[in-house]
C-alpha cells in the first residue's frame, strides 16, 4: 500500500474533527439529559455479539447491513451492531426482566455493511429511546412526543410527520389468505404505488377484499384520509378496524399536543413491515430524501430472549441531527493560557481554575503566547506582584 493510501477511509466511513466533534458530543449530552427528564434510563450495549441476537426479529434488511466475522474463540458467527434496538430489547426481556413498563435509551456508533442510501454514512451514531411493557396507544403517543421534543431541542426546522399502521395491511393480507410470495410481491407493489401490479396481484380475491387492498395505495394524504379509510375499509376484519382506531387515537392525541405539526398519513406505507407490528412513524424535513428520525411498534421482539413484551420506540442518527439542526455549541469562555513553568504556585493556580470549571492550557517547551490564540485561549496567567493572576491575552 502506498504511503498516501494509509490515510484513506472506506466509502461511507468518516472521522469527525473539531469543532464538529464538540457539537456532536454537546448534542448527545443534551438529548440524553432530555430523555432522562422523561424517565428514560441510559444503557450501553456491546459493539459486537453473536449474530443470532443481533438479528432477532429484525428481518432481511438488517441482515444485509450487518458486518459478519467469525469469533476465533468459539468459532461462532458474530456481527458488528447495525442497529441497537434488538440489543436493548434483549436487555429488557432477559437482563432487567421488569414486570411493569420499562423506559430505556441509548447512544452509540453502529456500522453498516450497506448504507441506508447512496449518500448516507455507514457509521452513524444511533440515538434512540424504547418503551417496553405497555401495548396501549398511550405508549406510542409518548415516544412520538419524545421524538418531537428531541427535534425541537435540536432546533431542526420545518419538521413533517408521516404516520401509518402495518396492522391494516397485515389484517387484510391475512383475511385474503395470501401466500408468502404473493404477500411479498403485493407489499413491494404498494410501496411503489404500482397500481397496475396491485390490481393484478389481487385478481381472483373476493371483490370486497380486493377493493380494500387496492385502496391502500391511494389512502394517503392529510387527516381526511383516516375518515376516508373508515369508509373504504368498512367490510374489513375486526383487527383491521382495531388498527385503524389505534391510528386515529394517536393522530388525535398528536393533533392536540402539536396543532401546528403537519401530519401525513399513508396506509400503504409499510416501512419496516417485517419488523414492526403496529403504528409506524417518521419525521422528514424538506430537501432531505430520507427520514431524519423514525420508529414504530414492534411487539414481542423479546420472545426469542425468553419473554415477549409490547414495545415501541424510535431512533435517529445524531450526526444528521446536528447537521440539520441549529443546536448551538455550549457557550465557552475561551480558555486560559499558562506559561511553561514548574513553579508550584503556578500549578496550584492552574488547578484552582480547572476545578472552578475553567479551561486551562499549559504551554509545552518551545510554545509561547503566539500559540495561545490558535488553541482557543483568550486570557493568560501572568505573574503580577508576586502572584499568578488571570489577565487578557496580549495581542
Amino acid at each position: 500500500m502506498a504511503t498516501v493510501d494509509r490515510w484513506l477511509l472506506p466509502d461511507g466511513i468518516e472521522e469527525v474533527l473539531p469543532p464538529e466533534a464538540a457539537r456532536i458530543e454537546a448534542a448527545r449530552r443534551q438529548v440524553l439529559d432530555l430523555f432522562h427528564r422523561w424517565g428514560y434510563e441510559f444503557v450501553v450495549t456491546p459493539h459486537i455479539e453473536y449474530l443470532e441476537s443481533l438479528l432477532t426479529g429484525a428481518g432481511q434488511d438488517l441482515d444485509l447491513r450487518t458486518f459478519k466475522v467469525t469469533d476465533p474463540y468459539s468459532g461462532r458467527l458474530m456481527g458488528f451492531r447495525a442497529d441497537i434496538t434488538p440489543q436493548v430489547a434483549r436487555i429488557d426481556a432477559h437482563t432487567l426482566r421488569r414486570e411493569g413498563p420499562s423506559r430505556l435509551c441509548y447512544a452509540g456508533s453502529v456500522l453498516h455493511a450497506q448504507p441506508r442510501a447512496l449518500s448516507t454514512s455507514r457509521s452513524p451514531i444511533q440515538l434512540g429511546a424504547e418503551l417496553y411493557g405497555d401495548a396501549s396507544p398511550a405508549s406510542d403517543v409518548e415516544v412520538i412526543s419524545l421524538m418531537l421534543d428531541m427535534l425541537e431541542l435540536a432546533e431542526v426546522p420545518d419538521v413533517h410527520m408521516d404516520l401509518g399502521h402495518v396492522g391494516i395491511y397485515r389484517g387484510l393480507a391475512r383475511a385474503a389468505d395470501l401466500s408468502g410470495e404473493v404477500e411479498q410481491r403485493l407489499f413491494d407493489a404498494l410501496q411503489r404505488k404500482a397500481m397496475d401490479e396491485v390490481a393484478e396481484l389481487t385478481e381472483g380475491l373476493p371483490q370486497a377484499l380486493a377493493s380494500m387492498l387496492r385502496s391502500l395505495a391511494e389512502l394517503c394524504g392529510g387527516r381526511e384520509v383516516l375518515e376516508l379509510a373508515q369508509a373504504c375499509l368498512v367490510e374489513a376484519p375486526s383487527d383491521v378496524h382495531a388498527a385503524l382506531d389505534e391510528l386515529i387515537a394517536i393522530a388525535d392525541a398528536l393533533g392536540l399536543r402539536y396543532p401546528e405539526l403537519p401530519l401525513y398519513f399513508d396506509l400503504g406505507e409499510l416501512r419496516g413491515y417485517h419488523y414492526h407490528t403496529g403504528v409506524v412513524f417518521a419525521a422528514f424535513v424538506p430537501g432531505v430524501g430520507q427520514s431524519i428520525a423514525q420508529g414504530g411498534r414492534y411487539d414481542d421482539i423479546g420472545a426469542d430472549f425468553g419473554r415477549a413484551r409490547p414495545a415501541t420506540g424510535f431512533s435517529t442518527d445524531l450526526k444528521t441531527l446536528v447537521t440539520l439542526g441549529r443546536m448551538p455549541l455550549a457557550e465557552t469562555a475561551g480558555g486560559v493560557w499558562a506559561p511553561d513553568s514548574h513553579d508550584l504556585y503556578l500549578w496550584q493556580a492552574i488547578q484552582r481554575l480547572r476545578r472552578a470549571g475553567e479551561r486551562v492550557v499549559q504551554a509545552l517547551p518551545g510554545q509561547g503566547e503566539a500559540d495561545a490564540a490558535e488553541l482557543g485561549c483568550d486570557r493568560q496567567l501572568s505573574l503580577r506582584e508576586g502572584s499568578w493572576q488571570v489577565v487578557p491575552l496580549a495581542t
